[in-house]
């Protein structure tokens, strides 16, 4: 079964408290990770930014909801009680609970709607379909930018002159750490006039090994196949060389990326959605915009004694 969301949580969180007894997080986890049956590949399945477990995130996500509506407390830290509200609540033996139902405590409503310019509070900022918690929906919209902006930078690539996209390239591997500086990998590229090679660069800075590029500014629909990896790999050994990237602005077919050299040849392939998103992460090409802190609280920083 899927991992339950947050809202559907809640219930679960709330009868595990309903004892009148103080339970930690990390037990309320464990028993509702046995609740709904989770296998262990569920039970460790991480956020998409790969920061945390998910269902865990969510079963804290549904504590603090219910905290926020006035029906579970916490007496220490990371754990939970039910309080006199949470008991009436269950006394009422609801069948479900999620974000419209905690609507009727103006706690709730203040912490989670959203205020005007003039402070006056909308009747209609509490999101009742919502299953995402916060930080799931940060991370949703962040990969949607991400995929659209990858998307931009590649029909631009495609359009750029063969020496830009040689010039690219060379500024991209250097930011990722070869090439020592980009003065001397400049020189490398486009330097060797041998078939299916279109450059080298060094390993490192001190230059111990070279590796050699083959660069395919091609559009999509034009997909990189065995053949011209075969021919790379020829060139290389034509080089003496065992080390290769080749990278294209297109993509590779299915034979092209399950071809291994038999020899000792490494030959890396980096594909246009790769491309981007290294280019991303390497900010080559792109500028930040607005950054968002996500911040947690400092438990140490609390300890007495």
């Amino acid at each position: 079964m899927p991992i339950p969301d947050y809202q559907t949580l809640m219930l679960p969180v709330l009868k595990l408290a309903g004892d009148q007894q103080e339970h930690s997080l990390k037990e309320a986890v464990e028993v509702l990770s046995n609740h709904f049956q989770l296998s262990e590949e569920e039970k460790s399945e991480l956020l998409p930014s790969g920061q945390g477990l998910l269902f865990s995130n969510r079963v804290g996500w549904a504590r603090t909801y219910l905290k926020k509506a006035g029906l579970l407390t916490s007496p220490k830290r990371g754990s939970i009680l039910i309080t006199m509200r949470g008991l009436d609540l269950l006394g009422k033996n609801p069948s479900k609970l999620d974000n419209s139902d905690l609507k009727q405590y103006p706690e709730f409503v203040e912490f989670y709607s959203k205020k005007d310019d003039g402070g006056i509070i909308s009747n209609n900022t509490v999101q009742e379909v919502e299953t995402d918690t916060p930080e799931e929906t940060i991370e949703i919209a962040y990969q949607k930018i991400r995929k659209s902006l990858a998307q931009e930078i590649i029909d631009i690539v495609r359009s750029l002159s063969p020496t830009f996209f040689e010039r690219l390239v060379v500024q991209l591997l250097v930011k990722m750490g070869y090439g020592g500086s980009e003065k001397d990998a400049g020189n490398a590229v486009g330097k060797t006039n041998d078939e299916g090679i279109d450059g080298t660069i060094k390993e490192d800075k001190l230059g111990l090994d070279i590796i050699y590029i083959q660069a395919k500014r091609w559009q999509a629909g034009n997909t990189v196949g065995r053949p011209e990896l075969h021919k790379f790999v020829g060139a290389l050994a034509g080089q003496g060389a065992k080390k290769g990237i080749f990278i294209t602005t297109s993509s590779f077919t299915k034979e092209a990326l399950s071809y291994m050299p038999r020899n000792e040849t490494k030959i890396v392939l980096i594909d246009g959605e790769q491309l981007a998103q290294l280019m991303i992460d390497y900010d080559l090409g792109v500028s930040p915009q607005k950054v968002y802190e996500i911040k947690r609280l400092d438990s140490d920083y609390f300890e007495e004694g």
